[in-house]
Formats: structure tokens, C-alpha cells, sequence
């Protein structure tokens, strides 16, 4: 019998360069969008448009956190509009008491008009320190998530009755804080905002300032969100997604790992909330509620939610959309992002991301078929 070895030798020769590929395409993929959003992203676009990619971002932000706590993780997060507005009242109090000051004044504005005192409320007074504001916009979202996951996921509740306790949140922190309009504004929220930390948000210069800050921000958390990912934690993450029961027989707490992967994801949405505030100069009720707790998922679900940039993509993508069609079409976009949902989860569960996946396998089963089908032919008795 002789058998020939050349399949052998073209297969050992093949396999460095694919690994050398696959090696380099998560910095490559990193460093593309570097170049994008902090080289041609602002030498492209004129002021008005970088503004509104600075808002788009903010959501990426919370996209990130959506595809680790809902993509690994399963947990359906319909309530990030709690931990979005955690942080962007956080901030938007500070710099609205910054505002007052370099005026002269110990109250905001709207203090002025709708307040019953002339003293400004006592937990009012800790957000004039900078240093106390950026740590409550991202250590209260986490707190409130950690007392909430840890009261929800110690009694193993999941699935929809998690989402549905999420989303009841999410409208009774919207209700209290319209009802609050001497203290929180009401309806219009904390509105005006003039400066961000010394520098005016009315000169175009500091406005593309904030859009690098929230621009690397977004970088950075979506690297970190990476190495999670890749981590043992992301594997446990997955084996509790997929079957929970068999990591709790293996000696693990699902409801630990749960926390963990909720908690990040809030302090991220607390993060977004906080950089939205300087970006677009407002934050109300309206804008952590229900629908846009929803939006938030449906970004990351038509994207893929699974892969950290089909979410990303996603959430800019579906702001864009908004910001578009919902001027053209008021009444309908709601029930569009509701059906977008819909088909996502329904007939896409990977969303956009898996159709490239999806090419990229046939290509690679493609290449390997004749191969295959050489292979024992190989021998020759």
C-alpha cells in the first residue's frame, strides 16, 4: 500500500495563516473603528450631525451592556432606562448646580420658577462636589441593580417575569420623578444645561470634546466588554444561559454569575445617561421610560445581541432610524420598533451579525468540500 501526503502538507501550511488572520481581526476590527470615530467621524461631519452621533453612541454605550447581561447572559434587560436616567439626573444635577453658581445663584432655574423654598433640598446639596456626581452615576445604577438582582435572581426568577419587573421599574421611577417637578422638573426634567465641568456646551470646540470623550468611552467599554467575553467568566456566563440547572450541579451560584453580568451592565447604562446629559443638554422622563427602555433592546436585538458589534451597530442604526422617521411618521414608529422586536427575536435571533456568520460558514464549508471529498482518494491499495 503507499499513500500519498500531499492533502496532509497543504492542510499543515493552510492552518498557521487562518490562526495568524484570526488572531489579528479583533485589534484590526478595533483599531478600524478608532480611525472612524475619532479620524474621519469628525472631519467628515459637520457640528450638528457629530452631536447627533454623540447621542447615537451614548446608546451604543448601553448596547454594550445590553449584549452582555441579554446576549451572553439571557437576561432579557428591559429596564435600562432606570440605570440610563440613575446617571444622567446624577450629572445633569451637578451641572445645573455649576450653572447656578456662575451666576450668582444657590438655586437652578427652575427651582426658581416651580420651587416651594428658597433652600435647596438636602440631597441636593452632596452633587455640587464633581467627584461625588461622577461616582453616584455609575456606583448608584450598579447599587440599585445589585439590590434589585440580588432580591430577583436569589428567588431564580427569570425569563419574562424578570423582564416584566424590569419594565414596572422602569414606569414607576418615569412617574416619580414627574411628580417631583419642584426638585427634578417634572415633565421637562433638568433642561438648559450650559456647561460641562468649566466648558461651555455652547462653543462648538468643547461640544467635539464631549463627542471624544463619549467616542472613547465607547472604545474602551467595548474592550473591556471583549476581554469579558473571552474570559472564564463569559464561558460560565453562557453555560448558565444555556442550561442552568447544570452549572448549579457543578457547583456554581447562577445567581451570582447572573448579578455579576446585570450589575456591569447598569453601571455602563449609568455611564451612557451621565455623557448623554453634556451631549444634548437635557434629560426628562421621557427618556428613560418604558418605550425607551425597549429601544435600548431593540438596538442590540436587530444588530445581534450575542456579538458586541452587530449590538452596537444596532443601537446606532435604530437611533438613526428614529431620529429620522419618527419626524416623518409620529404615530407609527412605536409600533415599528415594536415590530422590529418582534422579527428580530422571532425570525433573527442572532440579528444582522449572524448573516455575516452565517456567510463566512458556507465560505469556510465551501473551501473545505473538495478537500473533503479528495481525501480518500488519497490511498490506493
Amino acid at each position: 500500500m503507499t499513500t500519498t501526503t500531499s492533502p496532509t502538507k497543504t492542510t499543515s501550511v493552510a492552518q498557521p495563516s487562518v490562526s495568524l488572520l484570526e488572531r489579528f481581526r479583533v485589534p484590526g476590527a478595533f483599531l478600524l473603528g478608532a480611525v472612524l470615530l475619532l479620524g474621519i467621524a469628525p472631519l467628515v461631519l459637520s457640528d450638528f450631525r457629530l452631536n447627533l452621533l454623540a447621542k447615537y453612541l451614548c446608546y451604543a454605550i448601553v448596547a454594550v451592556g445590553v449584549s452582555l447581561a441579554w446576549g451572553r447572559g439571557g437576561l432579557l434587560v428591559l429596564g435600562q432606562g432606570v440605570f440610563f436616567g440613575l446617571g444622567g439626573y446624577a450629572m445633569a444635577m451637578h451641572l445645573k448646580l455649576a450653572d447656578a453658581a456662575d451666576t450668582g445663584q444657590t438655586l437652578p432655574d427652575f427651582m426658581q420658577l416651580y420651587g416651594t423654598s428658597d433652600a435647596l433640598p438636602w440631597w441636593w446639596k452632596p452633587f455640587a462636589n464633581p467627584a461625588f456626581a461622577l461616582a453616584v452615576t455609575v456606583l448608584l445604577p450598579m447599587a440599585v441593580a445589585a439590590l434589585l438582582g440580588f432580591l430577583v435572581f436569589r428567588r431564580r426568577v427569570k425569563g419574562a417575569y424578570f423582564a416584566i419587573l424590569s419594565q414596572a421599574l422602569a414606569a414607576a421611577l418615569s412617574i416619580w420623578l414627574i411628580g417631583q417637578q419642584a426638585t427634578t422638573g417634572g415633565t421637562n426634567g433638568l433642561t438648559d444645561i450650559q456647561g460641562f465641568f468649566g466648558y461651555s456646551l455652547n462653543d462648538p470646540v468643547n461640544q467635539r470634546m464631549v463627542y471624544f470623550i463619549i467616542a472613547a468611552v465607547l472604545l474602551l467599554l467595548m474592550a473591556a466588554a471583549r476581554q469579558l467575553f473571552v474570559s472564564r467568566y463569559g464561558e460560565l456566563l453562557i453555560a448558565v444561559r444555556d442550561s442552568e440547572e447544570r452549572v448549579r450541579f457543578l457547583g456554581y451560584n447562577p445567581a451570582n454569575v447572573k448579578l455579576v453580568a446585570y450589575v456591569v451592565a447598569a453601571g455602563m447604562a449609568g455611564l451612557a445617561g451621565a455623557l448623554f446629559v453634556p451631549a444634548v443638554g437635557i434629560i426628562s422622563p421621557a427618556l428613560i421610560g418604558i418605550v425607551p427602555s425597549i429601544g435600548f433592546v431593540v438596538g442590540a436585538a436587530v444588530g445581534g445581541r450575542a456579538s458586541l458589534v452587530g449590538a452596537v451597530l444596532g443601537a446606532i442604526a435604530v437611533a438613526w432610524a428614529q431620529s429620522t422617521l419618527s419626524d416623518a411618521f409620529p404615530a407609527a414608529w412605536t409600533y415599528l420598533q415594536g415590530l422590529l422586536l418582534v422579527l428580530a427575536v422571532g425570525f433573527l435571533p442572532g440579528g444582522l451579525a449572524s448573516l455575516v456568520t452565517l456567510l463566512r460558514n458556507r465560505r469556510t464549508q465551501t473551501r473545505t468540500t473538495p478537500t473533503a471529498s479528495t481525501a480518500p482518494t488519497g490511498e490506493t491499495a
